[in-house]
């Protein structure tokens, strides 16, 4: 059975009174290009994880490609169905949040040995954080999500925009992001309200400048977005030698935070004492 489709989820779940839970974010795909299309950017030889494979529709290309598959579902009412169906193939299927679970220590368990790429359809609530865990965990070498296309835009944005944001600036330090297309809510039962795009990052193995002090770094991007309206000289007024390394940096101290570059922000960083 095509897993990515309505009479699928009609026929597997209906019967036992399954219902969508809005506070896990279910939308569950329906339209079977759109696993098509994740599923080849996945290359030979590498496990997986895969967050929140719901009905399976991702999880069953990706297994047929993967060494091994660890999915990660929060809803144990998909276990009976999710552990019949993929019982054969090279797949766990492991109950947790992705919030809370320690990857490394359940990859190490499942995945030993093996090169490694994740996988998610996200509740949307939960992009920032799950990225973070994902990017934070340092297991992967690139990183695949369904995000809504908003964020898609943020996560891809350069500076200047208004979509140009504190996130932008970690996930673009953390990885190299390319959005590979763009998903529409007919997609997904029940559709979502907003347009959906898949976002693809290859994670940086450095940063893409050198940075004296991550922390010190990321304080002054934080600061500068925190008071995106101030120009930088009155937004690190509170950052102790702040003013000092902006004056002795490259950087106009009238220059509002949204304006800098990665670069930019690791000069004032570097500086700082």
């Amino acid at each position: 059975m095509e897993l990515a489709s309505a009479q699928a989820i009609k026929e597997i779940l209906y019967p036992d009174g399954f219902h969508f839970s809005k506070s896990m974010g279910q939308n569950f795909l329906i339209n079977p290009s759109v696993p098509e299309r994740i599923a080849a950017t996945l290359p030979s030889g590498y496990g997986v994880v895969e967050i929140g494979p719901g009905l399976g529709a991702l999880t069953d290309r990706l297994s047929q490609k993967a060494e091994k598959l660890m999915a990660v579902e929060l809803d144990d009412r998909l276990f009976p169905h999710l552990e019949s169906y993929f019982a054969d193939r090279r797949v766990t299927i492991v109950k947790g949040d992705v919030l809370k679970v320690d990857l490394p220590a359940l990859a190490s368990e499942h995945l030993p040995g093996l090169r490694l790429v994740a996988y998610a359809n996200l509740p949307y609530y939960i992009t920032t954080p799950a990225i973070e865990v994902l990017m934070e965990s340092g297991l992967f070498e690139t990183i695949t999500l369904m995000v809504q296309k908003e964020v898609a835009k943020r996560i891809t944005t350069t500076p200047g925009s208004t979509d140009y944001s504190y996130h932008t600036v970690y996930w673009q330090y953390m990885a190299e992001p390319k959005i590979l297309f763009n998903v529409s809510p007919g997609s997904f039962l029940p559709p979502p309200k907003v347009d959906s795009a898949v976002v693809s990052f290859t994670m940086r193995k450095e940063p893409p400048v050198p940075v004296k002090d991550k922390k010190a770094f990321f304080k002054v991007v934080r600061l500068a977005f925190d008071n995106r309206r101030k120009t930088m000289s009155n937004a690190l007024s509170s950052l102790p030698g702040g003013k000092e390394a902006l004056a002795a940096s490259c950087v106009d101290p009238r220059r509002r935070g949204d304006t800098l570059s990665i670069p930019e922000f690791a000069a004032i960083a570097n500086l700082l004492p």
